[in-house]
């Protein structure tokens, strides 16, 4: 069931698991003059949680998470707390993950080594009510809608999937991968069968190669956390 109450002005949650990039967003928001209220959650369940204390009129939300992802998440927003804009902030690349996030229901879409501005206008434009879109990202649908790009065939696999096959490209176990995602590994075994039999990959090998070759490695779970998008002018 929907919930509908008034929303306060300006509020803004902030969902990633790493402190340091909450921390820097927090403070490229704050220098503004838009006078946002921000409230802070490390995973997906914790922003459902902060979702049902009190009215946000934005989202900004990672998609690497343990436990709840953000595309789940987004999907949680958009039917419990419709009202809820919801933009993505995101390590992966555009051609990986946008074009699921906005059929999940996210409002717009930046990297997060964009810069500070970028953020900033992306927050305005969707507060606003519109929906933010690079211009490379809509030049690329217009394409792949025309035929003039390839869809790849890891296209076709599921979020979930998408995730798993992220992850053992970057030379995570069966094992971690189960951890990180509150999966069995039964399940994550599971998962990897499906995307070797859509992508039409005979052994774990070949999967990984296919990866690598379409840069599919999950950066979110193996690198440092950043501090947040770049400065404006660096």
């Amino acid at each position: 069931m929907k919930r509908s109450a008034p929303f306060a002005p300006l509020s803004l949650l902030l969902v990633d698991d790493h402190t340091i990039v909450r921390e820097g967003l927090r403070r490229i928001l704050e220098s503004t003059s838009e006078g946002f209220a921000i409230v802070e959650a490390s995973s997906g369940f914790q922003a459902l949680e902060c979702l049902r204390r009190q009215p946000f009129r934005m989202a900004i939300v990672d998609l690497s998470m343990p436990g709840m992802n953000g595309l789940d998440l987004i999907r949680r927003i958009r039917s419990e707390y419709d009202g809820v804009a919801v933009l993505v902030l995101s390590m992966h690349a555009e051609e990986q993950y946008a074009l699921r996030a906005f059929k999940a229901g996210a409002n717009g879409y930046v990297t997060k080594d964009s810069a500070a501005d970028e953020l900033v206008r992306a927050v305005q434009k969707v507060l606003g009510g519109g929906a933010y879109v690079t211009s490379s990202l809509a030049e690329r649908v217009v394409q792949q809608l025309n035929g003039a790009v390839e869809v790849p065939r890891h296209a076709h696999l599921s979020d979930r999937e998408l995730e798993v096959l992220r992850r053992i490209v970057a030379g995570e176990r069966l094992t971690d991968i189960a951890e990180a995602l509150h999966l069995s590994v039964k399940t994550i075994s599971t998962h990897k069968a499906r995307i070797q039999d859509k992508l039409q990959l005979p052994s774990m090998a070949a999967l990984i190669r296919y990866g690598l070759e379409h840069g599919l490695q999950e950066d979110d779970a193996r690198s440092e956390p950043r501090p947040g998008p770049r400065s404006a002018g660096r």
